[in-house]
């Protein structure tokens, strides 16, 4: 062991030595800086991703280069768990450290990792390896690539993949009945998610909700923006495992700049759409972000208006189909929805109110929501940028298999099992994945027959208006309940309700970026005009306590 970590100590030194004094945290996206930055960082995660897969008895763990829908000349790498999801928090605190400590003392902290965890380092390492398309992504893999190497840990480097479809070979390698016959490979992802695709939508034809439905006003086509990313490849690779339903895939990589003026990040946000979409009335369009784990859809309505379908109504329209499904099963299975203070106050509404589900609501950053949703047998969880997925329990999962291959079970109850039996294996349990959730919402639309103004009807969305304030330091400000409260700096939430008690049927709050130093404000109101006013006010007001701070 101590021969190995004098040679990667020796090895990063030379090749991929600490340039800067930066001090670097890992997140909720991993880290993620300017690309020419990240050298030492990407190989410094090689040696902890060996460590994390000894720890966990030779299981593999995958690394992931991507700055998602950052701009091109940022990049990042997050490290994914053996089950399939983000990195264990203790861990996260591991790789701070490791990327942190000076060049002269690594081969200590690699000590220091494998003391407090109590790694057994005889034990053979497994790592997989995947990166988008961005020009710095191939260098900064080798980074990592030479990292795993130089503690003789054994990889495979898949070359381009979605964010999403790393955790589903990392978590199919190591749990074989997870997607059993399913290979853990970008075929094997393609294989799955096409076959429950083509399940369900075989299946449709009686849902609860379809009686309701008097013809159908789907069409089996949908403009995809890839946001010139690794999305719009494995897009077009699924197509071909698909024929009834049609990719129109814009925004390819062939030309464009990754993120730039498209993708779901600058959709949502600017709620306009992406470059090089001429949107036409009667078709419906979606945009990926940079490495596929974002989703969001619009179209323009009978008046040419643009309308925007976030993660918000991604959720209301999972939870608006599962329920009844539910309910048909006759099992008792508890099912929330988990929001952000991000989430539309009229969805929340419609959720709780109308549906009648539970909401919850995490701080911003999956693994909040994930780790909440966990908690109940179906949680469905979305942020509002268009980040999201269902996971259902162990308990619920093997209930609802039993219901559907049980013969004295009624035959209602037997077609609703075997549907969430489709939907189960449609849906990307250990992350958000903007392909698979773009299939269930497809089928979705085709069980009801709705178009998108159908879909968009189900609520209408406050209007609202988010920002972003650069600031010298993001530490300065610290939110609690949610992130909907700032209680520092101190005066600032009560000069805040000041601002939006001006404001009728009005929220507010702001919250500093995980990523940079800005703040975010996110403002909602009864009219456009009101929102964007009271966030321009508030977005003041984080500039005149930074400046006199």
């Amino acid at each position: 062991m101590d021969k190995d970590f004098a040679f990667a100590a020796t090895l990063g030194k030379e090749k991929y030595p600490k340039i800067s004094s930066k001090i670097l945290q890992y997140g909720t996206a991993g880290f993620r800086e300017k690309a020419f930055e990240l050298p030492h960082v990407m190989y410094r995660m090689g040696l902890l991703a060996v460590l994390r897969s000894k720890e966990r008895q030779g299981k593999t763990v995958g690394i992931m280069i991507t700055a998602s829908h950052n701009p091109e000349e940022d990049n990042g790498v997050k490290l994914c768990d053996p089950s399939g999801e983000m990195l264990n928090k203790e861990w996260e605190n591991f790789a701070t450290d490791l990327v942190n400590v000076k060049d002269d003392y690594l081969s200590d902290c690699l000590k220091t990792i494998v003391c407090s965890s109590g790694i057994n380092y005889d034990i053979q390492a497994n790592v997989f390896l995947g990166r988008d398309t961005r020009k710095s992504s191939e260098s900064l893999a080798n980074a990592a690539l030479n990292g795993v190497k130089s503690l003789k840990g054994e990889v495979k480097d898949f070359g381009l993949l979605t964010t999403p479809q790393l955790h589903f070979v990392v978590k199919c390698q190591n749990f074989p009945n997870f997607s059993a016959p399913i290979a853990p490979t970008p075929e094997g992802y393609y294989k799955r998610f096409s076959g429950a695709f083509n399940s369900l939508i075989s299946q449709m034809t009686d849902h609860p909700q379809r009686s309701q439905i008097r013809g159908t006003k789907y069409i089996p086509e949908v403009y995809v923006d890839g946001a010139n990313g690794v999305g719009a490849l494995k897009l077009r690779e699924l197509q071909s495992y698909i024929d009834s339903l049609k990719f129109q895939i814009f925004n390819d990589g062939s030309s464009g700049i990754l993120n730039f003026q498209c993708g779901a990040d600058f959709v949502k946000v600017g709620q306009n759409p992406p470059e090089g979409c001429d949107i036409e009335i009667g078709k419906r369009y979606a945009s990926f972000d940079g490495d596929a784990d974002r989703l969001v859809y619009y179209y323009k309505d009978s008046t040419g208006t643009f309308r925007l379908l976030d993660g918000d109504k991604i959720a209301t329209l999972f939870a608006h189909f599962l329920q009844p499904l539910i309910k048909a099963t006759e099992l008792d299975l508890t099912m929330r929805v988990i929001q952000t203070a991000y989430a539309n106050g009229s969805s929340t509404n419609y959720i709780e109110k109308t549906l009648g589900i539970p909401v919850v609501c995490v701080p911003t950053g999956v693994k909040h929501l994930h780790h909440e949703a966990l908690k109940y047998d179906i949680g469905i969880y979305f942020e509002a940028n268009g980040h999201g997925t269902v996971i259902f329990s162990n308990e619920a999962f093997k209930k609802i298999k039993e219901i559907g291959l049980n013969s004295n079970a009624s035959l209602r109850q037997q077609i609703a099992a075997k549907k969430l039996t489709a939907v189960m294996d449609l849906i990307n349990e250990a992350v958000g994945d903007a392909i698979s959730d773009l299939l269930l919402t497809e089928a979705i639309l085709y069980s009801y027959g709705w178009d998108t103004e159908d879909w968009n009807a189900m609520y209408t969305d406050f209007p609202n208006r988010q920002l972003k304030v650069k600031v010298p330091d993001r530490n300065v400000f610290s939110t609690t309940d949610a992130e909907r409260k700032c209680v520092k700096p101190e005066g600032f939430q009560e000069a805040l309700d000041r601002i939006v008690s001006e404001f009728e049927k009005s929220r507010a709050f702001v919250r500093p970026s995980g990523t940079e130093d800005v703040v975010r404000v996110y403002a909602e109101a009864q009219t456009q005009a009101d929102a964007d006013k009271l966030a321009k006010d508030i977005a003041e007001l984080v500039k005149k306590f930074t400046n006199s701070l």
